[in-house]
Parts: structure tokens; C-alpha cells; sequence
């Protein structure tokens, strides 16, 4: 990845952290924004089956499984391709995935938001960690693999999917009641912060894609813009 190309990744991130600070901020200061959150709560609200069932699709046990099986088809892509730091990109998704609860969790003790009247009484509500490891795990996994879809259809399927899933995941969590919306936007604030940092890392470029067609071309006999003519 170009050095402009990163520093404009990197240059996205003050917009998330600054909505996240405002969130945080009307919640734990009981600002406008939650009397707004309420009634989109009270509207959406109606327990189905449906909502579960995209609320279950932020389960770890879920999500996890997912970016483990992008990152092992891009550790095997890339040490088969001999793209340099092959290891780099599944790591830091694999990194990240594991580090994640140690940044919402401690968010979720101190702001102490209670539940909606759908759930239990408790605390603990806002960000969302449901949303957070379903935006983590499935944006993470349409990164590693974006370098290895040959074709943009492929590309623009991989990223409408992963947006569904998240989406789908998020919705059933309101609609369930499992969390205010309000909680959902929290997480996506967040996500959208290590997502861009991670995209932002060498490995996640179209270069892997160059690559590795480079590669296979040189291998089947074809010249490649290094090798020359043979």
C-alpha cells in the first residue's frame, strides 16, 4: 500500500473517535440523544425469532470462526504466492480479534449503561460487544481476503456481505431489545477505528493481488514485468 493511500486511511480516523466521544458523552451525561434513542428503541422493539437470529450472528462463536478461516486461506495464499510479510495480515486481524474485548469490556464497566426494558436489569450496555465482534471479525475477514478476489464483482460481493452481516447482526440486536441503538452506533465507531487502522497496515492493498498474478503468470511461462522474456 502506497504511502498516500495510508496516510488517507489513517487520516479517516479522527471522525469515528470524535462521534464515539459524543456518544459517550450524552449517555453518561443523559443528554438529548437519549430521549432520541428511547423512542427509536420503543418503535423498533418486537422480539421474533428473526431477530434472534441475526443478534446470535454477533456470537463469537459465530464471527471467530470466520476470520479464522479467511486468515488461514490468506496465510496459504500468501506463503503460496511468496508475497513478502505473508504472516503480517492474518496476525494483525487474529491480533485484533483477541485484543478487542480488553478495549470494550473496560468501556462497558465504566460507562455503565443500563439495558433496555427488554432485558434483565444490569449495566453495562453501551458499545455494543455483539456488534463490535461481528464488525471486527467479518470486516476483518473481507480484508484478508479482498487482495485475493480476482475480479471486482467478487470484491463488491465480499464487501456487501460483510455490510449485510453487520447490519443484519445490529438490527437484530434493537429489534430484540438486546440493545439500545444507540449502543449499536457506539460499536461501529469503534470498529470503524480498528478496521481503518488495520486496512492501514502493510499487506491489505491491491498489491497482493499484482503480485500474485505476477507470480503465476512467471510460473506458467508467461513474461512478467520482472522476469522479462523467457
Amino acid at each position: 500500500m502506497s504511502y498516500p493511500v495510508r496516510r488517507a486511511l489513517l487520516l479517516g480516523i479522527p471522525a469515528p473517535v470524535v462521534l464515539f466521544l459524543l456518544l459517550t458523552w450524552q449517555v453518561l451525561g443523559h443528554g438529548p440523544l437519549l430521549r432520541a434513542d428511547a423512542r427509536l428503541s420503543r418503535d423498533l422493539v418486537h422480539p421474533d425469532g428473526l431477530a434472534q437470529f441475526l443478534s446470535d450472528l454477533g456470537n463469537v462463536q459465530v464471527a471467530v470462526p470466520v476470520l479464522l478461516a479467511a486468515a488461514g486461506y490468506a496465510l496459504w495464499r500468501g506463503r503460496s504466492a511468496g508475497h513478502p510479510r505473508w504472516w503480517l495480515p492474518p496476525l494483525a486481524a487474529a491480533v485484533l480479534m483477541a485484543l478487542l474485548p480488553a478495549l470494550v469490556v473496560p468501556l462497558k464497566d465504566w460507562i455503565a449503561r443500563p439495558g433496555t426494558p427488554a432485558v434483565p436489569p444490569a449495566v453495562g450496555y453501551f458499545p455494543s460487544g455483539h456488534t463490535a465482534t461481528a464488525a471486527v471479525a467479518y470486516g476483518s475477514a473481507t480484508l484478508l481476503l479482498l487482495p485475493w478476489l480476482r475480479t471486482r464483482a467478487a470484491r463488491v460481493t465480499a464487501l456487501a456481505l460483510c455490510a449485510a452481516l453487520v447490519l443484519g447482526v445490529s438490527y437484530g440486536l434493537v429489534r430484540h431489545g438486546y440493545h439500545w441503538p444507540l449502543d449499536v452506533l457506539g460499536s461501529w465507531c469503534l470498529s470503524a477505528v480498528l478496521l481503518t487502522a488495520l486496512g492501514a497496515l502493510p499487506g491489505f492493498s491491491r498489491r497482493s493481488r499484482r503480485f500474485s498474478r505476477s507470480s503465476r503468470r512467471t510460473s506458467s511461462g508467461t513474461p512478467s514485468s520482472r522476469s522479462g522474456p523467457s
